[in-house]
């Protein structure tokens, strides 16, 4: 069998999963997520020769191990071929891991040390690449990183306003969903040469949100910082916040450091303003007043960041709609259009229906694109060039 990668990328409650032949091109031989991991999970599948296709995996919950393990039996199953190499997102690479690396003992020890920058996704990247390892001991087993895709930023862009010792410590913003901006930068690049469509704001909008301005394919700010928190508000995370309000959880209403975080973290965001989903198709689809605050506070959030991070640039040229809801919600992205129209946004609603690679207007004197991400892809990509041999 020929030599293959395979990428592994785990969301909040999902695995992503993707093998390629381990060559220049990079092609796909095998697609597949397992989704709803907390309940009801199901398995989705393509490529190896056959049509599409899906199965219920019982009740759930599924833990992450038991997710990688089952899509290592559908790719062994498969006989397509065997990885030699297996890519994992990691969410946090801390100071040090600013590309690529492969994954030994020291690395992966290094890496769990980060989990306290990074407490709900950290964890469950270490217990997948613990799996890997034992699903595929003879693969090679490489990091790619969220966070290093952000790493050049100017310091006034990643230093707070705390003592000097904090911020040398590590506290300091690293930016995330790099992996996703990365790729986005790479399909910029090629429709539009080294400029990568100029001064760029790309909106990576799902579960996770995040904004990030780029000047010439690279990061010059981005909303998330320190962690995932940061930012937007998103379907379950509250997003910016004035650090004096976890002061008053913590001293006026008594509350513990992990009640805290599980607010921040799970019962905040969309579904906290709601009170009744985080899910935004089903915001959308409510009459209720409660819904429409949420999607609105999203939105105001969007064109509020989108504004800051155009005076970050200095401009812009490009808007980028990408990730779930960037994707698939035509009303969000004529929504957050509108927010951005003092810019010189214009969005083309029937194009913009219609989900086309470009939907800004006519008039608009801002380019407005739609563009899938490929997180998989990505990795893939950046193994083939830590590990170019076969």
């Amino acid at each position: 069998m020929a030599p293959a990668i395979l990428a592994l990328n785990a969301g909040s409650s999902s695995l992503k999963f993707a093998l390629f032949e381990r060559r220049s091109g990079l092609p796909r031989l095998m697609k597949g997520s397992i989704e709803s991991l907390d309940a009801n999970p199901r398995l989705r599948l393509s490529g190896g020769g056959e049509p599409p296709r899906q199965r219920d995996l019982g009740r759930g919950p599924l833990d992450i191990g038991t997710a990688v393990g089952i899509a290592a039996d559908e790719i062994r199953s498969s006989g397509i071929a065997e990885p030699d190499a297996v890519g994992h997102r990691i969410v946090h690479g801390g100071q040090r891991f600013t590309s690529p690396v492969l994954l030994d003992e020291e690395v992966v020890e290094e890496l769990r040390r980060l989990v306290p920058l990074a407490p709900i996704h950290q964890p469950r990247n270490m217990e997948i690449v613990d799996t890997a390892k034992r699903m595929f001991p003879r693969a090679a087993q490489v990091g790619c990183f969220d966070t290093a895709f952000h790493v050049e930023r100017p310091a006034v862009a990643t230093t707070y306003g705390l003592p000097r010792e904090l911020s040398q410590s590590g506290v300091r913003s690293y930016g995330f969903h790099g992996v996703s901006y990365a790729y986005i930068a790479s399909e910029l690049r090629q429709s539009f040469g080294p400029a990568a469509g100029g001064k760029v704001i790309v909106a990576h909008l799902g579960s996770g949100a995040s904004l990030c301005a780029m000047a010439g394919g690279k990061s010059v700010a981005t909303t998330m910082g320190f962690s995932p928190l940061d930012g937007l508000v998103m379907s379950t995370r509250c997003g910016s916040l004035d650090p004096g309000v976890v002061l008053y959880l913590l001293q006026e209403r008594g509350m513990r450091a992990e009640e805290v975080a599980r607010l921040l973290y799970h019962q905040s965001g969309l579904l906290g303003i709601s009170g009744s989903t985080g899910d935004m198709r089903r915001l959308l689809e409510s009459d209720s007043s409660e819904a429409r605050e949420a999607v609105d506070a999203f939105v105001y959030r969007a064109g509020r960041e989108i504004g800051s991070l155009a005076a970050a640039l200095g401009g812009l040229d490009t808007l980028v709609f990408t990730a779930g809801i960037g994707e698939n919600s035509p009303a969000v992205r004529g929504l957050i259009g509108g927010a951005a129209r003092w810019l010189g946004v214009q969005v083309d609603a029937d194009l913009n229906l219609r989900g086309e690679r470009s939907i800004s207007s006519l008039e608009s004197k801002v380019r407005v694109l739609v563009i899938p991400t490929d997180e998989e892809a990505e990795v893939a990509r950046e193994v083939l060039r830590l590990l170019p041999g076969a």
